[in-house]
Formats: C-alpha cells, sequence, structure tokens
C-alpha cells in the first residue's frame, strides 16, 4: 500500500500487478453477469448511448453479486482508507462496474469526472484477462492534461490501475478479443443512488 501512496504522491498513478492471485481472479469471474447494461455517457436524465464514442457493457457492482465482490470491495476500502489518511481527500464511497469489451469494443477519450461535479477524485481499473497478448489490442492509453501520452497498459489479470481522476484523459483501444475488467471510483459525496457511467 505505502508504494501506492508514494507513487500517486509523486506521478498522480500507480500500477499494482498481482493485486489479486490467479486463483482470486478466477472466483471474482464467476461473478460476472448473465445480464449486461449497454453504457452510457453522461449522468442522469442527461446519459445517453452514444456508439461512436463508447460501445462497452456494463453491471454495476453489490455485494450481492457474491462473496468474490465483496472481498474486492474490501480491499478498495482499504485503498479508501489509506488515501484519505495520506492525502485528506474525503473520500466518502465508493462505486464500480464490470465492463466487458466484445470484439471490436472500445472506448474514446475521456476524463472521469463531469465539468462542474468533480466529486469523483481517485479511479480504480482492475483487469481479469487471462494470457493477453499485444495482438489482442484493448489497451488503456493515459495522456497528461497536455493531450501527451504517458502510458500504454495491457487488460492483463490481477492487475490493478489507480489514477487521479480529474488529472489523466484515457481511452480504450478497440479489442480483438472479449476483454473484461472493473472500473470503479472514489468519490466526496454520500449519495448511493447517483450511479455515474464512465468505463475504462
Amino acid at each position: 500500500m505505502q508504494k501506492l501512496i508514494e507513487a500517486i504522491s509523486n506521478q498522480g498513478y500507480y500500477i499494482w500487478d498481482d493485486f489479486m492471485s490467479p486463483e482470486q481472479v478466477e472466483t471474482l469471474k464467476s461473478c460476472l453477469p448473465d445480464e449486461w447494461n449497454k453504457a452510457k455517457i453522461g449522468r442522469n436524465d442527461d446519459s445517453a448511448r452514444i456508439a461512436d464514442i463508447r460501445s462497452d457493457k456494463i453491471c454495476w457492482l453489490s455485494s450481492d453479486l457474491g462473496e468474490p465482490v465483496q472481498q474486492f470491495l474490501s480491499k478498495m476500502e482499504v485503498i479508501r482508507q489509506a488515501a484519505n489518511q495520506a492525502f485528506f481527500l474525503g473520500l466518502f464511497e465508493y462505486e464500480a462496474h464490470f465492463a466487458k469489451y466484445e470484439v471490436g469494443d472500445f472506448y474514446q477519450k475521456h476524463l472521469d469526472c463531469f465539468r462542474g461535479n468533480e466529486n469523483r477524485r481517485l479511479t480504480t481499473v482492475f483487469y481479469m484477462n487471462d494470457e493477453w497478448k499485444d495482438e489482442d489490442g484493448g489497451d488503456l492509453v493515459v495522456y497528461d492534461l497536455d493531450d501527451n501520452e504517458l502510458l500504454k497498459i495491457k487488460p492483463k489479470a490481477g492487475r490493478l490501475f489507480v489514477f487521479l481522476s480529474e488529472q489523466f484523459p484515457h481511452e480504450v483501444l478497440p479489442t480483438e478479443r472479449e476483454r473484461f475488467s472493473i472500473a470503479g471510483w472514489f468519490r466526496t459525496n454520500g449519495v448511493k443512488d447517483n450511479l455515474l457511467d464512465i468505463a475504462n
């Protein structure tokens, strides 16, 4: 955890390989749903499905999806507490969803906060894809606010990427095989029913 805190402090992001073991990833994948919702852009009444911007499908996480999901959420709670202690961010809650990218799916470059409502402070992306190869595509490409490319991250199983939500635009390149992740956000308010819908 100390490496994560130091990296966030120094550069604003951290790649945590082997955040979960292969066995833990497999049990978490067993909780993937049969039914998925098409992801949208925006929030609440202003949200819309815009297929030329994003084409993934999502399912919001809740503890009733099974013990592996509860364990994942417990690990996120440890990160929330550590980040609050280190940075005084006032992170109040964590929300997340499974994201499913089928062949050809993508998500264009975006920031994980809405103008005028910057309550999403810290983003997490966790990957569940075994034996991912270069030709499989689906990389997460991360930029700085001046549009310079910083990172290109393979969505390999067990990897967690954590970053400051307001500082790093990012995109998901088209994938050549089915790709699963969990996208999540630590937020500074306590509105439990205010589900946001930015995927990674």
